[in-house]
C-alpha cells in the first residue's frame, strides 16, 4: 500500500511538472510572436560601427525616435554585405552605407531611395612597419578593402594616382571593420581603407594616412531606403517621424560635439577613451542635405568601368 501511494505522488508530481513545461512553452511561444509582431511593424534600418552611423545611435539612446513616435529597431552588423543582404531580403527598410554599394544595390534590382548623404570619409592607412611613405610604393603590396564599395573605389584612385598596374596592387577583401583594424594592428596587412572610429585608432598607433576622401571631395556616405518598403504608406509616415528624429540628432550634434554624446559613442563602438576624445576634437558634423549629382555620378562611372 505505501509503495502505491509513492507510485501515485510520484505520477502527480510529474505531471504537474509536464504541465508547467508545457505553460511555459506555451507563454514562451507568445512571448516570440508579440516579438516578431512589434519588430515587423517598426521600421528597421541596418547600422554598422562606424562613426556615420552616430546620429542614429543618438536619436535611439536619447528618445528622438520616440518623442516623434516612431518605433525604430537598429540592426547592427560589422560588415556592409550584411546590411546589403539585410534590405535587399526585406529584413530591413534601411541602411548607412556608400554610394557605391548602393548605386550596384539597385543595378541587382533593389531600388533605393536617398534620404541624406553622411559625414562617412576614407583613409588609406598603412602599416609603419612597411614603412610605405608614398602612394607608388603600394606596388606589390596588399590592400585591405571591400569589393565595389567606396573603398574599392578609393584604392582605385591611389593605383591612378600613382601610375601603378592595377594587378601589381592585391586586393584583399577583408569585410568586418574591426577585423581590418585587427589585421592592421597585427601587422598582417601592409595597407587598408579605414572610416571612423577605426581610422583615429590607427594614427594613434602611427600608422601613416596616404590618402583622404575629404581632400578628393568626395562624399560617398550615404542613408537610403527600399523603395518597395515605402510603397507602403504607413511605412512613408513613419520614415517622415524617422527624418525629424534624425535632423534633430544630428542638429544636436553639431550644436553639442560628440563629447556631449560620449557614453553613446562607447557603447555603440569598440573604441578606446583616448581614441574617442581625439576623434572629438576634430568631429564637425555637417547639414542633414541628399547627396550630391557630382557624387553619385562619380560612383556610377566607376562600377561601369569596373
Amino acid at each position: 500500500m505505501r509503495k502505491l501511494v509513492c507510485i501515485l505522488a510520484t505520477l502527480l508530481l510529474l505531471a504537474s511538472c509536464g504541465q508547467s513545461y508545457e505553460e511555459k512553452r506555451r507563454i514562451t511561444r507568445a512571448e516570440q510572436r508579440r516579438q516578431w509582431r512589434e519588430d515587423s511593424a517598426a521600421l528597421k534600418v541596418a547600422v554598422m560601427p562606424t562613426l556615420d552611423c552616430l546620429p542614429l545611435y543618438v536619436a535611439k539612446e536619447r528618445g528622438f525616435f520616440e518623442k516623434q513616435g516612431v518605433d525604430v529597431r537598429l540592426k547592427r552588423f560589422t560588415a556592409q554585405m550584411d546590411c546589403d543582404t539585410a534590405v535587399a531580403r526585406g529584413r530591413v527598410e534601411g541602411l548607412v552605407s556608400d554610394l557605391v554599394r548602393t548605386e550596384r544595390l539597385q543595378q541587382q534590382g533593389t531600388p533605393l531611395r536617398y534620404v541624406a548623404a553622411t559625414d562617412a570619409y576614407w583613409q588609406l592607412v598603412t602599416n609603419r612597419q612597411a614603412r610605405i611613405r608614398e602612394l607608388k610604393q603600394l606596388d606589390d603590396k596588399m590592400v585591405a578593402m571591400t569589393r565595389y564599395s567606396a573603398t574599392d573605389l578609393l584604392t582605385s584612385v591611389a593605383v591612378d594616382s600613382a601610375k601603378l598596374l592595377t594587378e601589381r596592387v592585391f586586393r584583399i577583401q577583408v569585410n568586418d571593420v574591426n577585423i581590418r583594424l585587427r589585421m592592421l594592428m597585427g601587422n598582417e596587412l601592409d595597407a587598408m581603407l579605414l572610416t571612423e572610429p577605426q581610422a583615429v585608432q590607427a594614427r594613434l598607433q602611427k600608422h601613416r594616412v596616404l590618402l583622404d576622401s575629404r581632400r578628393l571631395d568626395m562624399r560617398l556616405g550615404v542613408l537610403a531606403f527600399s523603395e518597395n518598403a515605402l510603397k507602403d504608406k504607413k511605412r512613408q509616415q513613419q520614415l517622415d517621424k524617422f527624418m525629424k528624429a534624425y535632423r534633430q540628432a544630428c542638429d544636436s550634434l553639431s550644436q553639442l560635439g560628440l563629447a556631449a554624446y560620449r557614453d553613446v559613442a562607447l557603447k555603440a563602438y569598440d573604441v578606446s577613451t583616448t581614441a574617442l576624445d581625439s576623434l572629438a576634437r576634430s568631429y564637425k558634423p555637417s547639414r542633414v542635405a541628399e547627396p550630391r549629382t557630382a557624387d553619385v555620378e562619380r560612383a556610377q562611372k566607376w562600377l561601369k568601368e569596373n
